[in-house]
């Protein structure tokens, strides 16, 4: 085992001619035959991926597969003192395990990613990270994804694998407000609809389908997070540009709890609303792929 410091390997799995054509062939066959289905757009450039809920080894098949289809680069933390260990190192590096040297003395995280997104310039990379930490059940996320994406002013590409609506991929591309609390809530809000295999052992707990809501009513939703506050309803139709926005529409999304209504305030004596962090997170599976607004 040598003490040499690791560095993130340029050229993975994902670049040779195996990966392009056989194992993208024997992905999409696998696929197809299996009924699953890819998220239809991979965002572009580099990005802080987070992949929940984790409940399964074959989380990370889904998931790979998902990326050799989009023709993804990921790469994935891990133990430098495992990089090094012969053999199963230079696998786990072909694999794209990111050495990560937790001494003192160990480049940083964040500046070993810097670093290395400078020579991925125009290629899809995604550094992986599972915020259970685990296969097992769990009652928090751990955080250090938004610290690496803070700190390599990244965004972070909400990943799933959903074995209810057999769908793998990224399915929004979130930009982050600066207000971390807020920013982990409603991220964990979206993964609340998402079916990992063991539903009992995800977090946060699987609260059930998205419910069905109308044009209008997703227009009332975008409008709200786009207004990044609360709003009174003319604010919101104005946005929403609905030629009538009623009080039965406001009332259905209240009591799907998805926004909640404030009482009329005394200055403009009109009620104002807000999105709740279940609305948050419905946002996020209405806008794939997109930064926010």
């Amino acid at each position: 085992m040598t003490n040499k410091a690791l560095s993130i390997r340029e050229k993975t799995i994902f670049d040779g001619i195996f990966t392009k054509y056989f194992l993208k062939s024997l992905f999409k066959l696998w696929f197809k035959l299996a009924g699953w289905k890819v998220c239809k757009v991979a965002p572009e450039g580099a990005g802080v991926a987070i992949a929940a809920p984790h409940t399964s080894n074959w989380d990370f098949v889904y998931a790979l597969g998902a990326a050799i289809l989009q023709d993804v680069k990921i790469y994935f933390s891990i133990k430098d003192s495992l990089c090094k260990t012969p053999i199963l190192g230079t696998w786990l590096m072909w694999l794209g395990a990111m050495p990560i040297n937790r001494t003192s003395q160990g480049q940083g995280q964040v500046d070993q990613i810097k670093a290395f997104i400078d020579s991925q310039k125009g290629n899809r990379v995604f550094f992986l990270f599972t915020p259970e930490g685990t296969r097992s059940a769990v009652t928090k996320w751990k955080t250090g994804f938004y610290h690496v994406a803070q700190g390599c002013d990244l965004p972070i590409f909400l990943a799933k694998v959903d074995y209810q609506s057999k769908e793998t991929g990224v399915f929004h591309t979130f930009q982050l407000t600066g207000n971390k609390d807020d920013d982990i809530q409603a991220i964990q809000a979206s993964y609340k609809s998402i079916h990992g295999k063991f539903i009992e052992d995800q977090y946060p707990p699987y609260s059930g389908q998205l419910p069905l809501i109308s044009e209008s009513e997703i227009a009332i939703i975008q409008a709200l997070y786009s207004l990044k506050g609360v709003a009174t309803k003319m604010e919101i139709n104005t946005k929403a540009k609905l030629t009538e926005l009623s009080n039965t529409m406001l009332a259905l999304l209240i009591e799907k709890g998805l926004l909640e209504k404030h009482p009329v305030d005394a200055k403009n004596n009109e009620s104002t609303y807000q999105l709740t962090f279940a609305g948050k997170g419905y946002f996020l599976h209405l806008t794939p792929n997109m930064h926010n607004q």
